[in-house]
C-alpha cells in the first residue's frame, strides 16, 4: 500500500471520493455500536452470577475466625478477604484495608484527606499555594477528574513502550517541594497496554522526593488481567522496592474486582505502608463502621483463594481475546504501510490505544459517531481533556460482540483513512 504522505494531490482527491461514497453507504445502514468505556460485555457478567447462590437464608455467614458478618466489626475487612486481596497484589495481609465496591472511590478520598487533613501530620495540600500531579499520558481519565476536581495542577509526563519518562519524573519530584503525587497504572496500563518495565519500577522507589508528603498513586487495576494464556506478564513488587529503597512510605497501591466479578458490586482495597495505614486506619474509622462483609464473605467463598480468581480470569480472557483480535486483524490489514496511525498490541487489559495523524482525532471520534460508532470521546486520555497533539484515541473492545467489534473496527478505519485524507489536503 502506498502511504497516503506520498500522494498527490490528483490521488488524495479521488482517494477522497471514494472513501466519501464508502461512508455514505455506511451512514444508510444506521448501526449503533458502542466501544467508549472498558465495561465487561454480558458473557463475562454472567461468569460470576454463580456468586449470588453462594450465600442464602441458610448460609452461615461467620467468618474463619466466628465472626458475624451481618454485624458491627472488621471494620477494615473480614480476614479471609484481605489473604485473597493480599495474595492479588502482592503484599502482606496486614498491608491490606478492604474497601467498598470501587477502587476509585478510594482514590478519591485518599485525594480528598490529603487535601483536608495532610498525609500523615503534614500541612494539608489545600493550605499550600501550589499543589501538583504528575499525569502519564495518555492516561486513565477518571483520574484526572479527580485532582482536576480538588484544584491540583496536572503535568504531562509521556509514556513509551517501557512507562513514564523517568527522567521527567525524576526531575520534578526531586526539585519541587509542590508536586504531590503522580497517577501510574503499572501493569496493562490504561489505555496504551503496556507494561512498566523493572527499571522502571524501581526508579519510582528510587525517587528523592523535594516534598515528604509525596505520594506515588499505583493503581494496579489490572493485576490479573491476561488476554493471553501464554503471556503474563510480571512488575516487581512496588512497595517491597520502596521499602529497599528507603521509601517505605512513598506508595499507595489500589486495586479491585470491577472487571473480576461485577462492575457495580465488587470489593476494593488499598494496600500500603504500616505507617500510612494507622493514618488512613485512624480517619477511616470516623468515617465508616464498616464496608459490606456480606459481600466479601461472597466473593471469597466463589473465588476461594488466589487459583481460583486466576482460573476465572482465564475464562474472561477466553472471552476477550477474540475481540481484542478483531480489532488488532482489522487495524493490521487495513492501515498497515499507510503512515496514517499507529497502535499498541496490548497483552492485557481492557483498552488499545490508537494514535492518528496530529489533528485527527477529534474529527475520526466525530465521524464515527455520525455513523453509529461511539468511541471514547478525542482528548480524555490526557488532563483537562486536552491532548495537545489532537491524536490519541483509546479504543474499548469488551462489550460489544466479536462480530459487533468487526463492524465497528472496520468502520473506525474508515473514519480514520477518511480523516487523514481531509487533514492532507487542507496541508
Amino acid at each position: 500500500m502506498k502511504a497516503y504522505k506520498d500522494m498527490d494531490k490528483s490521488e488524495l482527491l479521488a482517494l477522497k471520493a471514494d472513501l466519501e461514497e464508502q461512508y455514505k453507504t455506511e451512514e444508510a445502514k444506521g448501526l449503533s455500536l458502542n466501544m467508549a468505556r472498558g465495561k465487561p460485555g454480558a458473557s463475562q457478567l454472567k461468569l460470576s452470577m454463580p456468586m449470588l447462590d453462594v450465600i442464602n437464608g441458610q448460609s452461615d455467614m461467620h467468618t474463619l475466625l466466628g465472626n458475624d458478618t451481618r454485624n458491627y466489626g472488621d471494620w477494615d475487612g473480614i480476614g479471609e478477604c484481605r489473604y485473597l486481596f493480599a495474595d492479588m497484589m502482592e503484599v502482606k495481609k496486614d498491608n491490606v484495608v478492604i474497601c467498598g465496591n470501587s477502587s476509585l472511590n478510594i482514590m478519591y478520598d485518599t485525594v480528598a484527606r490529603s487535601m483536608v487533613l495532610g498525609v500523615n501530620g503534614s500541612t494539608p495540600w489545600s493550605k499550600l499555594d501550589q499543589v501538583k500531579f504528575l499525569c502519564p499520558v495518555p492516561g486513565y481519565d477518571r483520574h484526572f477528574k479527580i485532582t482536576e476536581l480538588f484544584g491540583i495542577e496536572m503535568i504531562n509526563i509521556p509514556m513509551d513502550e517501557n512507562g513514564p519518562d523517568m527522567d521527567l519524573v525524576e526531575k520534578y519530584v526531586n526539585n519541587d517541594a509542590s508536586v504531590k503525587g503522580i497517577w501510574c497504572v503499572p501493569k496493562y496500563s490504561n489505555p496504551t497496554g503496556i507494561t512498566y518495565s523493572d527499571e522502571v519500577v524501581r526508579r519510582f522507589a528510587r525517587l528523592k522526593p523535594k516534598a515528604e508528603d509525596f505520594r506515588i498513586f499505583w493503581d494496579n487495576a489490572y493485576c490479573i488481567h491476561h488476554i493471553y494464556d501464554e503471556i503474563h506478564d510480571q512488575i516487581p513488587n512496588i512497595l517491597e522496592e520502596c521499602e529497599k529503597a528507603g521509601n517505605p512510605d512513598m506508595v499507595y497501591i489500589f486495586a479491585s474486582t470491577s472487571k473480576v466479578s461485577f462492575p457495580g458490586s465488587g470489593v476494593s482495597a488499598i494496600a500500603t505502608s504500616l505507617k500510612n495505614m494507622e493514618y488512613i486506619k485512624k480517619c477511616m474509622t470516623t468515617q465508616i463502621i464498616g464496608h459490606d462483609k456480606i459481600n466479601q464473605l461472597r466473593h471469597v467463598r466463589f473465588f476461594k483463594n488466589i487459583d481460583g480468581l486466576n482460573a476465572h480470569m482465564k475464562k474472561h480472557a477466553d472471552i476477550l481475546r477474540p475481540k481484542f483480535q478483531a480489532v488488532l486483524d482489522v487495524l493490521e490489514s487495513e492501515l498497515t504501510g499507510l503512515g496514517i496511525g499507529s497502535w499498541v498490541k496490548p497483552r492485557g487489559g481492557y483498552f488499545i490505544s490508537f494514535d492518528a495523524m496530529p489533528g485527527c482525532a477529534n474529527a475520526i471520534v466525530e465521524k464515527c459517531k455520525d455513523l453509529g460508532v461511539v468511541l471514547t470521546g478525542a482528548g480524555a486520555t490526557y488532563p483537562y481533556g486536552k491532548d495537545p497533539l489532537d491524536s490519541n484515541i483509546r479504543i474499548a473492545p469488551s462489550f460489544p460482540t466479536p462480530e459487533e467489534m468487526l463492524a465497528a473496527t472496520k468502520i473506525f478505519v474508515l473514519c480514520v483513512k477518511l480523516a487523514s485524507v481531509e487533514k492532507l489536503l487542507e496541508m
